[in-house]
C-alpha cells in the first residue's frame, strides 16, 4: 500500500536547479536511506514532503490519516520546559483522550439512563484505546526511549532551554521515536549520537515495523538499517533495491556502461558528420550524405552527468612546535559543577589524540578548557611553545548571511578573489555554491567552508571537535586521508570509528574520569 506519492517534483533556488521533474513512491513498512552528495538536495527533499517547502512544480499526495514524524532539528523548545515535558508530548493525544473520559465520567452522574448508556460505551471504547496503546505505561517507555539515546545522563527534569545542540537534538528524536508515526523522516539522526546510543537507535530501527526515509552519511549504519536506497544525482531520484554497498556496486556498472555508450555514439557522431562533410557537394553521394544528416538529426545524442568537484584537503603546516603541546594538572573542567575528575594528562609533539566517549561528559568543554576559552574550575593548563592552532568547532549557532566568498576573504585579506574562489573549489564546491550566502548551504556545505578556512592557514596543532558531521562520504573520505598525511598534531573528537581508528596514535577514553556517569 502506498503511502507517499510523489510525481513531476520540480524545485530550484534562483537559477540553481535542485529536482527536475522527480517521481517517488512510499510503501507500508519500506527502510529507505536517501543518499547523495552534500547540496544534492536531500533536506530539500524532505521539507517538500512535509511542507515545509512548496515546490516550483509537481504534486505530494500522502495517504488518509497516515501520521508523518520528521526530526525537525529547528524546532521551538519552550523555556520552563522540562526535557521530560517535551517527551511526555509525544502522547498528547492519548492524554487529552484521558481527560475527555474524565469528562465523562463528571457527566456520569446528570444524565439520563439512555444517555449514561450511550456514555458507558464511548467510555468503553476511549478505555480500550488507551490500554492498547499502553498509556498507563507511558512513564516506563519514556525512561526506556530517554536511557537507550543519553537522556537520562542529561537529567530529565532539566530545562531545554539550557541544552546544547546535541542534547536538543537528542531530546527531539526521543520525543519523534515515542510518537511511533507511520513514517519517520530522519535527517542525519547520528550525528550528536556517541557510539552506544547510534547502536541503540540501530537496533529500534531494525525492528521498526512502520515505514522510515533516513538521511545519513555513516554507511555502516545506513547498511544497517535500510533495504532501499533512493540516489540523488543532478536533479534525479533513482531506486535501488537493497543496502549501500548493493547501490555502490550497480551504480558503478551502469555508469561504466553508460561511458561506453557514450564513447561508440561519439565515435559514431564523428564518422556520420565526417561523411556528410565529404559527400554533401557532390550529385552522385549527395543522396546518402543526407540520409546520414536524418540519422544524426534524429539521433538521441546520450549526455554524461558533470561531474561534481571532488574535495582535496591539504593543511598547511607551521613551523615545528616544542614537544610538549600541553599538560594539565589537577585540572577540573566544568561549568556550574566539576565534569570530571582532577586531570593530570600531557601531549607531545606528533601525537594525534581520539578523544572518545558518551556525549554530555565534558569532550568539548575539556579542549575550550585547553585552548583557554573556558576557565577551569581548578587546577591548571600548560600549553607548549610556537603552537599554530586550527580549531574546528562542533557547532556554529548564529546565522551567517556572508556570500562564501565573503566569509574567506575576511579571514584572508591578502588573497585575491580568483584565489578565495579557487580554495572554495578545492573543497568541494561549484560556483553556484561559492556565489551562495552560507545560510542557505546545507550542513555539509556549511563544513567544507570552514575546512576551506582551516586548510588554508598554517597550523601544527589541529583541534576538531566532530568534524565529520554532515559530510558526504567523498568529503569524508578526503578528511581521513589529509589528517594521516598531516605532520602535526590532532586532538580530534569523534564518535566514528572507521573515520579515526586510522588517523590517531592513541585514544583516550573520557569516561573513565567524568563525574557525570551514572
Amino acid at each position: 500500500m502506498s503511502i507517499l506519492n510523489v510525481e513531476g517534483l520540480s524545485h530550484g533556488f534562483g537559477d540553481r536547479a535542485i529536482f527536475n521533474n522527480v517521481s517517488f513512491r512510499l510503501l507500508k513498512g519500506e527502510h529507505i536511506g536517501l543518499i547523495g552528495a552534500n547540496g544534492e538536495g536531500k533536506s530539500t527533499f524532505m521539507n517538500i514532503i512535509t511542507g515545509k517547502l512548496q515546490p516550483d512544480e509537481g504534486k505530494i499526495a500522502w495517504s488518509k490519516r497516515v501520521r508523518v514524524g520528521y526530526l525537525d532539528q529547528h524546532a521551538v523548545l519552550n523555556k520552563g520546559m522540562t526535557i521530560r515535558d517535551v517527551l511526555k508530548s509525544a502522547f498528547q493525544y492519548l492524554f487529552d483522550m484521558e481527560q475527555e473520559l474524565n469528562d465523562m465520567y463528571a457527566k456520569m452522574g446528570e444524565v439520563s439512563p439512555e444517555e449514561l448508556e450511550q456514555l458507558l460505551e464511548e467510555v468503553g471504547m476511549i478505555q480500550d484505546t488507551l490500554t492498547n496503546q499502553d498509556f498507563y505505561m507511558i512513564d516506563a517507555k519514556i525512561e526506556e526511549t530517554a536511557r537507550g539515546l543519553g537522556l537520562t545522563d542529561i537529567g530529565l527534569d532539566r530545562d531545554v532551554h539550557d541544552l546544547s545542540g546535541g542534547q536538543r537534538t537528542k531530546t527531539l528524536l526521543a520525543k519523534l521515536l515515542l510518537e511511533k508515526p507511520d513514517i519517520l523522516l530522519l535527517d542525519e539522526p547520528t550525528n550528536y549520537l556517541d557510539e552506544q546510543h547510534i547502536n541503540w537507535l540501530k537496533r529500534y530501527l531494525q525492528e521498526y515495523e512502520n515505514a522510515f526515509i533516513l538521511i545519513s552519511h555513516d554507511i555502516p549504519f545506513l547498511n544497517s538499517v535500510i533495504n532501499l536506497i533512493y540516489h540523488m544525482e543532478n536533479q534525479e531520484l533513482t531506486r535501488y533495491v537493497g543496502d549501500y554497498d548493493n547501490f555502490l556496486q550497480v551504480y558503478e556498472m551502469k555508469k561504466q556502461q553508460l561511458e561506453a555508450a557514450y564513447k561508440r555514439q561519439q565515435q559514431e557522431i564523428a564518422e556520420l558528420k565526417d561523411f556528410v562533410a565529404r559527400n554533401k557537394a557532390s550529385v552522385a553521394t549527395r543522396n546518402m550524405a543526407m540520409s546520414r544528416q536524418k540519422k544524426l538529426d534524429k539521433m538521441e545524442v546520450i549526455e554524461l552527468a558533470k561531474e561534481r568537484p571532488k574535495p582535496q584537503f591539504h593543511f598547511k603546516e607551521a613551523r615545528a612546535s616544542s614537544k610538549l603541546i600541553f599538560e594539565t594538572t589537577d585540572l577540573v573542567i566544568g561549568y556550574d559543577s566539576p565534569l570530571s575528575k582532577p586531570l593530570n594528562l600531557r601531549m607531545e609533539r606528533g601525537q594525534k589524540l581520539a578523544l572518545v566517549g558518551a556525549n554530555g561528559i565534558g569532550k568539548t568543554t575539556l579542549l575550550r578548557s585547553i585552548l583557554g576559552e573556558i576557565p577551569a574550575l581548578s587546577g591548571s593548563v600548560e600549553l607548549g611553545d610556537y603552537l599554530h592552532i586550527g580549531y574546528f568547532e562542533q557547532e556554529v549557532k548564529e546565522a551567517n548571511y556572508h556570500t562564501c566568498i565573503e566569509e574567506v576573504w575576511k579571514d584572508f585579506p591578502s588573497f585575491n578573489e580568483f584565489e578565495v574562489r579557487a580554495a572554495l573549489a578545492r573543497c568541494g564546491l561549484t560556483t553556484k555554491h561559492i556565489e551562495s550566502k552560507v545560510a542557505v548551504l546545507s550542513g555539509g556545505e556549511k563544513a567544507k567552508v570552514r575546512l576551506c578556512k582551516l586548510i588554508n592557514r598554517e597550523t601544527n596543532l589541529l583541534v576538531l571537535d566532530e568534524p565529520t558531521n554532515h559530510l558526504d562520504v567523498d568529503a569524508k573520505e578526503e578528511l581521513k586521508r589529509a589528517l594521516k598525511a598531516y605532520k602535526g598534531s590532532i586532538l580530534l573528537i569523534s564518535h566514528e570509528p572507521e573515520f579515526y581508528r586510522d588517523v590517531v596514535t592513541d585514544i583516550w577514553n573520557c569516561e573513565s574520569w567524568t563525574t557525570k556517569l551514572f
